[in-house]
């Protein structure tokens, strides 16, 4: 932790965070709802989501691998589950076998390595059409966990942001698995599954995106609140001559004399090129738009109308995930995992 402040923060509201879950959480009926907190909680910080989510009742989270739970184990309180999806290496037997965490096991490698070192209860992740990680749904999966104390069966649903014929097919071939798998809890729905109804829910629902406020699906608009808030401060103030260019390869011409303020963010920070002339900020709810290109630590923002801004003031760099996506061309994840850690991170 500096001393200091950073010139570029995030601020982060917990209690959008903790409405989008108990949003979620009554959409998947008498589900558990769980929480994806991977990639450092989407970028929020894994630790601080952790714990808001649980003070609100969440007890199951989700990360990718053994180091990211390995952070997270101290937090884990009787009653809180933690799983990895990306099961277990090798490397990481030693550290799992001992672990209050729990493997989702996704291959029969995995499998066998786990039952040969006397590995308790785990999960199981069950591929029903996204050919990533998991047990082909047309193997003989009953064959291949016999032996194991499966907790959860899980599947992942590959399209179920779009209105696609693969939803229902993952839903059938996952019920025909869970037909022949004993287990405790079964698990398919991510965020837009969730959205999908209550058949795609079963025991456990694993959100993601929309805890820290991505739309997976339209239904979701009204219900899930924005998150993150972006904001940077101003460097500097400068006025630009008519005709002037702007920024690296002098992409924008000044169409007259103006003010611009220059702020200090950029695609180091995770607020890539692809904002270049395309994205905005907000002051006193008026939009100013940037003005040539985003640079590695440094954006212009065009401030011509706006005497008040000035050296040092904090402008609010407009984020809302499924308008910034449309925007920039990027998806809503790469929006929240790729913001920097230069950002000082503030809950609110």
């Amino acid at each position: 932790m500096h001393s200091f402040p950073a010139p570029l923060r995030l601020r982060l509201d917990s209690d959008a965070l903790v409405s989008n879950w108990h949003w979620l959480e009554t959409r998947g009926g008498g589900a558990a709802c769980g929480a994806a907190v991977k990639a450092d909680g989407y970028g929020l910080g894994a630790e601080e989501v952790m714990r808001r989510l649980m003070a609100a009742g969440c007890r199951d989270f989700f990360v990718s691998n053994w180091h990211e739970a390995e952070r997270l184990e101290p937090l884990l309180e009787e009653g809180i589950n933690l799983s990895v999806l990306h099961g277990v290496r090798e490397e990481d037997m030693r550290h799992a076998l001992t672990s209050r965490s729990r493997p989702v096991l996704c291959s029969p490698a995995q499998i066998e390595r786990w039952k040969a070192a006397g590995g308790g209860e785990c999960h199981l992740m069950v591929d029903t059409g996204m050919n990533r990680l998991g047990l082909d749904w047309r193997s003989d999966v009953a064959a291949l966990v016999k032996g194991l104390s499966v907790d959860t069966l899980f599947s992942h649903l590959a399209s179920a942001d779009e209105d696609s014929p693969l939803n229902a097919a993952q839903l059938g071939r996952f019920i025909a698995v869970k037909g022949k798998v004993v287990a405790r809890r079964y698990s398919l729905a991510n965020s837009a599954g969730i959205c999908l109804g209550r058949d795609y829910a079963f025991d456990l629902t694993r959100p993601g995106i929309s805890l820290y406020g991505g739309i997976a699906r339209k239904v979701a608009v009204p219900h899930i609140r924005q998150v993150v808030f972006p904001e940077a401060q101003v460097l500097q103030r400068r006025r630009v001559v008519a005709g002037d260019s702007i920024g690296y390869n002098a992409t924008f011409h000044a169409p007259a004399d103006m003010e611009i303020a220059i702020l200090n963010l950029g695609y180091a920070d995770g607020y890539l090129r692809s904002f270049s002339d395309r994205g905005a900020v907000s002051v006193d709810g008026e939009t100013l738009p940037l003005v040539g290109r985003v640079s590695m630590d440094l954006l212009a923002v065009d401030v011509t109308d706006r005497a008040d801004i000035g050296e040092g003031q904090w402008l609010a760099i407009d984020y809302g995930l499924p308008e910034a996506a449309k925007a920039s061309g990027l998806s809503q994840y790469e929006l929240l995992t790729g913001l920097g850690s230069r950002f000082d991170r503030i809950w609110i």
